[in-house]
């Protein structure tokens, strides 16, 4: 079978991979972070914004698109790429996630998951074969099998139920599937947080050679500590020429935790959501752009960064824009925040080749961001 993307390590440091994916859209060097453009738009920028910041990926959610406009309206105005104008990459969710936050509206059977949508208020069917085929008709580089997340904490019984569902699930979509050579599909290691489970289901996802594998349930809640435990339990269970991704994933020291345990790709709102508040990532730590002593200071957000918003704006200009409830404020904000975080993903692939101590030099520096906030 002709698979739609490939992978390929280049360099190590203890876990930690640099690697090349190959896909229908382009090439992309990890570890990566995928910009989070739920309905087809990363919220705020543009497609030429996201090429200028350096993002290679971007995620889409086939929950959402399903519901509106629909993939067969997408499929006719040129699929996702054509619809949005994006040339590169993208990874669609299958829904999981959805049905879990809106489990208020949902019913789970064998079946599949019937939601009633807050959008119309309507009963929608989300099955396995519904999620392969809109993702399809998207024509996505990756698609996500459709899984079942649950809550944290649940206990042993819930969780081995719902992992075993997940795997019939993916068997379903996986005989449902029609242009594998066009869009790869990722299979999701669940378990909870039970490593004799974690473990379990990982062998039986690596034993049907799917194109690559995603890490979920995890980032539900659960302290961090115990999410980088699943993370470090599972990744090593994966093949080593095939895609990690981990689900959801997150603030910088998550992100590069997640990477000296062995994962490749990762996704979060945090960057363009922070922004949308007024919260800022730089290198002297985080800082609030409402606070009142912004309301003089001339400098850049992040002296040392290159982008947009830090080239032409002070800090003064930026909290005016965002008390005055300008939409420019949460797009420049945004724009920077989502650059702060590529340049970050930059620095961990180059560190690298260079070694484990490069690469915990580079952790100790994230963790530095996150324990300062610059206006306090």
């Amino acid at each position: 079978m002709s698979r739609a993307i490939s992978f390929q390590v280049l360099a190590e440091a203890g876990a930690a991979r640099a690697g090349r994916l190959q896909t229908p859209h382009g090439e992309v060097q990890t570890p990566a972070f995928m910009p989070v453009g739920t309905y087809g738009t990363v919220k705020g920028l543009t497609p030429e914004d996201l090429q200028e910041l350096g993002a290679q990926i971007i995620l889409a959610n086939a929950f959402h698109l399903w519901v509106r406009p629909g993939p067969e309206l997408i499929g006719q105005l040129g699929g996702l790429h054509g619809f949005m104008a994006w040339s590169g990459p993208i990874l669609t969710d299958s829904g999981g996630f959805q049905v879990f936050s809106l489990r208020e509206f949902s019913k789970l059977t064998e079946l599949g998951a019937r939601v009633r949508t807050p959008l119309d208020g309507q009963h929608r069917l989300l099955t396995p074969e519904i999620s392969i085929a809109a993702q399809e008709t998207l024509g996505v580089d990756i698609a996500m099998a459709l899984d079942e997340c649950i809550e944290w904490p649940a206990d042993r019984d819930r969780v081995q139920r719902s992992t075993q569902r997940t795997t019939r699930w993916l068997k379903r979509g996986l005989a449902h599937r029609r242009r594998p050579d066009r869009t790869a599909l990722l299979g999701i290691v669940q378990g909870g947080f039970f490593e004799d489970l974690r473990r379990e289901h990982a062998a039986e996802l690596v034993d049907l050679d799917l194109d690559a594998y995603a890490i979920g349930g995890l980032s539900v809640g659960e302290p961090t500590e115990q999410m980088l435990g699943m993370v470090e339990v599972t990744a090593p269970l994966l093949p080593r020429d095939r895609l990690r991704y981990l689900m959801g994933v997150g603030y910088p020291i998550d992100i590069i935790e997640a990477v000296t345990r062995g994962v490749d790709v990762f996704d979060c709102v945090i960057p363009t959501r922070s922004g949308r508040f007024g919260q800022v990532f730089t290198q002297r730590g985080r800082l609030n752009i409402k606070h009142a002593r912004m309301r003089t200071d001339p400098l850049p957000l992040d002296p040392g960064c290159t982008c947009y918003t830090c080239r032409a704006f002070s800090r003064a200009y930026l909290r005016h824009l965002f008390l005055s409830n300008e939409i420019l404020a949460p797009r420049l904000l945004s724009l920077h925040n989502l650059t702060f975080y590529q340049r970050f993903m930059a620095r961990i692939r180059q560190a690298i080749p260079s070694g484990s101590a490069a690469l915990e030099a580079l952790r100790r520096e994230a963790l530095g961001w996150m324990s300062r906030h610059e206006d306090e």
